[in-house]
Order: structure tokens, then C-alpha cells, then sequence
């Protein structure tokens, strides 16, 4: 059935992103980022209909620290609030249908990471099988090799171009102020080969933050709303060996029940933090060389764990806002090499 509400996104924010910030707690570098989200609809927390977080324990290293970030949004008075220990995509994910129940006009989502204190390589190894996999400690550059590899033996690409979605990423971040990596950047020494550091993403830290709205509501908020057309979220297989790493079912699935093949979309903000995942993606999302991918660098550009996924979907609505784009499609993932796959297709009102 389709939706029985309008849902937008329209206010979008986020940090600017650092390989460190040792001196600001999760806290410290959420507040700027709420206060600015807000900002820009006049909204207040006490007019938030309801509130949602993604966020992971195993970066902070200590039980329930999602509860700490309340302090940045103020939970007092009692507000209607959620959590979800994955990346802010899949928190919007769950406002939006907290939205569609009519249970609440306004929601705000936001996320947070602070990769810089650990190994985020090791940390995500927790991700894997416990039996099969993970002890073996794994890394996630490591798995993210292993599928640039299988995609250069089946020939979907080489090395060379995996460099130039390198340097095509990192160029259009350019004009991006927030990305902590911009302009050119060699590809340096081999990390794991194929991959060169190049290949992979920043390690850093930051926060971002959307307001969702309904109806009307949305109209008052945000003068060009970016309209929630279609969002879903589908899972591969959780063992690696069962899995055709050349290829995302379960993108392409989302994708068509999100609706994002029923017509073209203009821009592509995909959350694919190895080269060789934007490969993937572009096939499974059938998008060709006339939809404008990643103009904000991506995640290659910026990658704050938990936070990654929310900016591509902040990114391509911020777009529709400013006019820059009509009908845009944004990805998120969490897991290794693409495991969860998360769509929406966000639309402007015609001009």
C-alpha cells in the first residue's frame, strides 16, 4: 500500500568532519549539530513529535552511551525517543514510519561517531559471524580487498579506475567545507592489496543531524521540502562465502521497492566507503554517466561511523533544497562488503 502520508526531510546538518577531537566528548560534538538543525526550521526540542538516534556502543567502548547523547537533545520534560545501534540511516528509517502512523508531525534523527580513540578496523570485525569468521579477526579493509579483488578477476574493473572514483570523489569535495578530506590526494602506498589508501575511507569523527515533517507541516518548515517518495532496507546473507561479492542483491531490491526505478533520478548520494563498493553499487542501482554521483565527495570524502549513511541521505535532500536537484537517490550500508543495504528516493516539488 503506498504511503497514507507525505514525509520530507527538511532541515539537514551536520560537524565538520575531523580525524580527531579528542578534546569534545560524543556530547560536546552533538550540541552544535542539534542546535543547527533546529535552527534552521525555528523549531524547538519541546516541538519534536518524536526523536531517534544511531549510534554503536563498541566505538565509545561502554554499555548504553547512546543514553549520554540525550543530554545534547534534552529529555526533559519526558519526550517520545528511540535508538537504533546502527548508522542514522536506518534511525530516519524508523521516524519515518513513526511518522506514517500519524503518531507525530516532526521528528529528529541524528548520529554520531568517534572513530579516533580505537582501531574502527578491529572494532568492526565484531560485525562478523562469531563461529566462523571473526575469530579469525578479519578487518574490514581487509574484506573490503578481498571484493575489490573478486571484482577485478570477473573484470568489472582495475585498479586504474578504482583510482579515478578516487579522485573524482575527492575532487568534488572540494567545495564541500565540511569533508575532512578534499581535493587532490595520491593514491599512495597499497593498504591491502588492490586497495591503496586512496582506496579507502578517512578515519574521523563527526555527527549529523535531519528533521522529518508531514504534510503541510513540512511545507511550513522548509520552503522546497525533499519528499520521502519511497525508502527501504534489505540484508545479504551474513556468511561471506554464500555471497556473490561482485554484486548487491539486496541494494537492487531495496531500490525497486523504494521506487527508485520507475524513473530517472538526477543525483546519487551513495554511502560506498571503498572504491570498489561504488562499482558494485552503480550496477545494482543501474545508474549510468548522466546521474551526478556523490557531488559531495561521499564517503570516501568523510566516513564518521554510524553518521556515514545519515549524510548521504542529508546530502541529497540538501540538494533538493537548494534546487540543485529534482529527484535524487540515496544509499546507506552497514556490514562488511555491503551486508545491509538501505534506499530512499527523495523528490522536490516541480518547479
Amino acid at each position: 500500500m503506498p504511503p497514507i502520508r507525505d514525509i520530507a526531510v527538511v532541515a539537514f546538518a551536520q560537524t565538520d568532519h575531523r580525524r580527531t577531537s579528542d578534546e569534545l566528548s560524543e556530547v560536546e560534538m552533538l550540541i552544535p549539530v542539534l542546535h543547527d538543525v533546529l535552527d534552521r526550521t525555528g523549531l524547538k526540542t519541546s516541538d519534536i513529535g518524536f526523536t531517534c538516534s544511531g549510534s554503536t556502543d563498541y566505538l565509545a567502548g561502554r554499555a548504553f552511551s547512546f543514553t549520554m547523547a540525550l543530554d545534547g537533545v534534552g529529555a526533559w520534560p519526558p519526550i517520545s525517543e528511540s535508538h537504533v545501534e546502527m548508522d542514522g540511516a536506518w534511525a530516519l528509517y524508523e521516524a519515518w514510519t513513526k511518522l506514517l502512523t500519524g503518531d507525530a508531525d516532526t521528528a529528529l534523527v541524528y548520529a554520531y561517531g568517534k572513530s579516533s580513540p580505537g582501531s574502527v578496523r578491529d572494532v568492526l570485525s565484531r560485525q562478523l559471524d562469531p563461529y566462523y569468521v571473526a575469530p579469525l579477526w578479519p578487518d574490514s579493509v581487509a574484506l573490503a580487498a578481498l571484493q575489490a579483488q573478486a571484482l577485478i578477476d570477473a573484470g568489472e574493473t582495475d585498479e586504474p579506475a578504482l583510482a579515478g572514483v578516487a579522485a573524482r570523489s575527492r575532487a568534488s569535495a572540494a567545495t564541500n567545507s565540511h569533508a575532512q578530506v578534499r581535493g587532490s590526494r595520491a593514491q599512495g602506498e597499497y593498504l591491502v592489496r588492490p586497495l591503496r589508501t586512496g582506496d579507502c575511507p578517512p578515519i574521523g569523527d563527526g555527527a549529523a543531524a535531519v528533521i522529518l515533517a508531514a504534510g503541510e507541516r513540512a511545507r511550513e518548515l522548509c520552503e522546497r521540502p525533499a519528499w520521502i517518495r519511497g525508502i527501504d532496507h534489505r540484508i545479504e546473507a551474513h556468511s561471506l562465502g554464500v555471497r556473490d561479492l561482485t554484486d548487491s542483491p539486496s541494494t537492487r531490491l531495496a531500490a525497486e521497492r523504494a521506487g527508485a526505478f520507475e524513473r530517472p533520478v538526477d543525483t546519487a548520494e551513495l554511502h560506498a566507503p571503498f572504491t570498489s563498493q561504488e562499482v558494485v553499487l552503480r550496477k545494482a542501482l543501474r545508474l549510468d554517466d548522466g546521474v551526478d554521483v556523490n557531488p559531495s565527495g561521499g564517503a570516501l570524502a568523510a566516513n564518521p561511523v554510524m553518521a556515514a549513511g545519515l549524510i548521504r541521505i542529508g546530502e541529497a535532500a540538501a540538494r533538493i533544497h537548494r534546487g540543485e536537484s529534482d529527484r535524487a537517490l540515496a544509499h546507506a550500508t552497514s556490514g562488511p562488503c555491503l551486508q545491509q543495504n538501505l534506499v530512499a528516493v527523495l523528490e522536490g516539488d516541480a518547479r
